[in-house]
């Protein structure tokens, strides 16, 4: 091993960077077998609200302290939930 150590961050764009100048057989002694996903892909969904909604909302998300995409994130989370335990 040449004494590095592997680079430890969230970013894919660091990673990326990293793993570009480096071998991993160089990190033998540090790797391990995960069996769960690394990395939590979300889904981006687009919601069209007219101008008078939306401006309710960022303001609704100001008074929560939280972006309106968080808040809005919240309430589909929260429906969502609801949903489910009405089916049941």
């Amino acid at each position: 091993m040449n004494g590095n150590k592997i680079l430890q961050t969230d970013s894919i764009q660091e990673l990326a960077d990293f793993w570009d100048t480096h071998d991993l057989t160089d990190f033998d002694a540090e790797l391990e077998e995960v069996d769960e996903p690394v990395f939590n892909r979300q889904t981006t969904v687009t919601v069209r609200l007219e101008p008078d909604e939306s401006r309710i909302v960022r303001s609704l998300a100001r008074l929560h302290g939280v972006s309106h995409a968080q808040l809005i994130t919240r309430w589909v989370v929260e429906r969502i939930q609801a949903s489910s335990r009405s089916a049941t």
